[in-house]
């Protein structure tokens, strides 16, 4: 067990423990078991007659034998060297990692829901299916899009039905085009989708004041682009001030309007996607509406289109009858099927509780305080970090280490560390050259964001003094700088026993 060292300074992880924890098959001891299984009360067989050779696995040599309080300490102290939002302050910019309300889980836990089986009939499920319905009102009254599809169930897989539904739509009318416009200051996903539909994608290099230039947008656009890929608020945190004037000029050729719903906390309530001009958007419920987040699922990425597109929507859909609720499956211009069942109700669940709980008065006072924290922490510190977009901004605020001397960006966010705090996103967008994207949500407190801020200004000032200070950050952390490059391409998956000879 190491006992961290401490300092004069408060806040999180300036002091306290840090439990060593070997691997799960170093503990434990032959013959320890967490449980006892009863007698076996039916006749038993062998699992070779149930299954073929190759689904079965072979035995693994050294396989940890433990008692239930090992298994539950082992477990707990591996989690404690996690950092999570339920610990201290998480500042990734584009992500929005937000806090998730416990009361949403407790809701999504109980048996009602979580008991309810995905293949149950629709008049048995009713109560299920009027949750979801009024979800897709809800979105659409945020959005003002004129429909919502709950399916997708991500906001990756959002944004690949949106250009499907803009490849149907050209295609009904023998006008297939090629090409997609991309600001590059776009969500960072956009390339892949538009790919998957068969587009090339056009890069449209914003302005210096680092939003679309309307005159770029006007040469690029003509009529074999199918549309544009655009984020609003962009990766910058700044709002498309021209939104009107670009949306007319990708009209005006025929071409579709995709807007990418990631930033959408810092704008709903205030102003509708629809009253923009855009045809197609998604909704990232964990960016805005507080459903879980990361560890690649499971998600929820709805999908909102206007009038023009409805009828190309996924399918099936939850609809309103006389007679109840129904899914309705029919559609010949459908795009189709994007996912089993209807999406994922556990996480939909959760995003109908926030909007909820938050009600009419709180949507548009939860964009206020997300941009307000982030203009808090802008303002701070635009006297220690350089800001290559000084205009302003919503929800999130980037720096970069221009004025840092020989400490570079990931020093400063490994330094981080040592402080208690997770590092903000760096190097993205790449219209910032080595880029510190914070954002601190509306769910941060000021005092939360003043112990970011002191931790930011002291690794500027300290770095300043000794250039070389922070490149072994962090020093506290069980691991310091791994080798991230090699991690991702030799990662290692299964552990194997060795011998002390090797």
């Amino acid at each position: 067990m190491n006992e961290a060292s401490t300092n004069s300074q408060t806040g999180p992880a300036r002091k306290g423990l840090a439990f060593n924890e070997g691997l799960v098959f170093e503990l434990g001891s032959a013959g320890r078991r967490a449980c006892k299984v009863p007698a076996c009360d039916v006749p038993e067989t062998d699992l070779s007659d149930l299954l073929p050779a190759s689904e079965i696995r072979e035995p693994i040599d050294g396989f940890p034998e433990l008692s239930e309080l090992e298994v539950v300490r082992h477990f707990t102290r591996l989690s404690q060297w996690n950092f999570s939002i339920d610990s201290n302050f998480y500042p990734l910019g584009s992500c929005t990692m937000k806090y998730n309300p416990k009361i949403n889980d407790q809701l999504a836990g109980r048996t009602s829901f979580s008991g309810s089986h995905p293949y149950l009939p629709e008049e048995l499920a009713q109560g299920n299916l009027e949750i979801l319905f009024e979800l897709q009102e809800y979105l659409k009254e945020i959005s003002g899009m004129s429909s919502v599809c709950l399916q997708p169930s991500a906001g990756a897989q959002g944004e690949l039905a949106g250009m499907l539904m803009i490849h149907a739509y050209h295609q009904e009318r023998n006008d297939q085009r090629s090409k997609i416009l991309l600001p590059d200051s776009a969500h960072g996903t956009n390339p892949a989708s538009a790919t998957l539909c068969g587009y090339r994608s056009i890069t449209l290099r914003s302005g210096p004041n680092g939003l679309i230039d309307l005159v770029k947008l006007e040469q690029l656009m003509d009529e074999d682009t199918a549309g544009i890929m655009l984020t609003n608020p962009n990766t910058l945190g700044m709002f498309e001030k021209d939104i009107l004037a670009i949306t007319e000029i990708v009209h005006k050729k025929g071409g579709l309007v995709y807007c990418d719903g990631a930033n959408l906390n810092a704008v709903m309530g205030k102003t509708r996607f629809a009253e923009m001009g855009v045809d197609v958007m998604h909704f990232n419920l964990h960016k805005t509406f507080s459903t879980p987040h990361g560890g690649g699922g499971p998600g929820a990425g709805p999908v909102g289109v206007n009038k023009t597109l409805e009828p190309y929507l996924p399918l099936p859909m939850v609809e309103k009858t006389s007679r109840g609720f129904r899914l309705k499956k029919e559609g010949e211009k459908s795009v189709g099927r994007l996912k089993n069942f209807y999406g994922n109700f556990g996480i939909l669940l959760r995003a109908y509780a926030y909007i909820r709980s938050l009600g009419k008065e709180g949507i548009p006072e939860t964009a206020e305080m997300a941009v307000l924290n982030a203009n808090y922490i802008k303002a701070k510190l635009r006297k220690e970090y350089h800001l290559p977009y000084p205009d302003a901004s919503l929800h999130e605020c980037i720096f970069n280490d221009k004025n840092q001397g020989g400490v570079s960006t990931m020093d400063i966010a490994k330094a981080l560390i040592d402080y208690g705090f997770h590092p903000p996103t760096v190097y993205f967008p790449l219209i910032v050259k080595n880029a510190l994207m914070i954002e601190p949500t509306e769910t941060e407190s000021k005092e939360t964001l003043d112990e970011f801020i002191s931790a930011m200004i002291e690794i500027s000032q300290k770095g300043k003094q000794d250039t070389h200070r922070y490149h072994d950050s962090p020093e506290r952390a069980f691991v310091s700088r791994p080798d991230e490059t090699q991690a991702a391409r030799n990662p290692i998956l299964r552990w194997e026993r060795t011998t002390d000879a090797g």
